[in-house]
């Protein structure tokens, strides 16, 4: 017999997209790679959003997706694997990328991102709240 999983519940559910805290922050990065034509290129920009798992940034750049990329946080000198995971709209000249890293490193941006399940109405949040008001 097949085991049915609850949509509802995404620890039920394995396919279940995972929820992804985002921090909309601006971090200095240096992107290096090669470009959709094999060429290499190393990039300056910085990020449009954050999370554990990567981030959102523009590139003058053409890359092309599932594309392999070394993002380097230009604050702490730390470099780390990504792929481009998704490719946005153009602005400015610009292309809206998304990275994901090849290791998840949470640690990576320095900010503290809270659990994959938190939510503004668990019991931790409300706790917080009411300290943060004495």
């Amino acid at each position: 017999m097949a085991q049915v999983s609850n949509p509802s519940n995404p620890s039920a559910n394995p396919v279940a997209r995972r929820r992804s805290q985002r921090v909309l922050m601006q971090v200095s990065v240096r992107i290096r790679g090669e470009n959709a034509k094999g060429a290499p290129f190393e990039e300056e920009t910085q990020t449009l959003a954050i999370n554990a798992h990567g981030a959102l940034i523009l590139l003058n750049a053409r890359v092309t997706s599932g594309g392999k990329v070394h993002m380097k946080h230009n604050r702490t000198q730390e470099e780390q694997e990504c792929h481009v995971a998704f490719l946005g709209p153009v602005r400015d000249g610009k292309s809206e990328v998304g990275l994901e890293f090849s290791s998840p490193r949470p640690a990576f941006w320095r900010v503290a991102f809270p659990p994959e399940d938190w939510n503004p109405r668990s019991a931790e949040a409300r706790n917080v709240a009411q300290r943060s008001t004495k």
